[in-house]
């Protein structure tokens, strides 16, 4: 099972949050973003971050780790 995944969280304004959040918690932000919802708390391991969505221009995830070759 795979942890909290790193995500930077950018605003109008070019402010930037990076914040960790478990696969599920970040596909409730994309749909709160989608629904544009207003307000919204993000828990993280490190505790509770409010947003307010409308000022939210991107979000950005960690990409996997390139590997090359074989595995095993």
């Amino acid at each position: 099972m795979a942890g909290p995944e790193l995500v930077e969280i950018g605003f109008s304004g070019g402010q930037v949050i990076a914040v960790r959040l478990e696969a599920s918690k970040l596909k409730d932000l994309r749909r709160a973003l989608e629904a544009d919802q207003g307000w919204t708390e993000l828990e993280t391991p490190n505790g509770v971050v409010a947003l307010d969505l409308s000022q939210v221009q991107f979000v950005r995830t960690d990409a996997p780790p390139q590997t090359v070759g074989f595995t095993g």
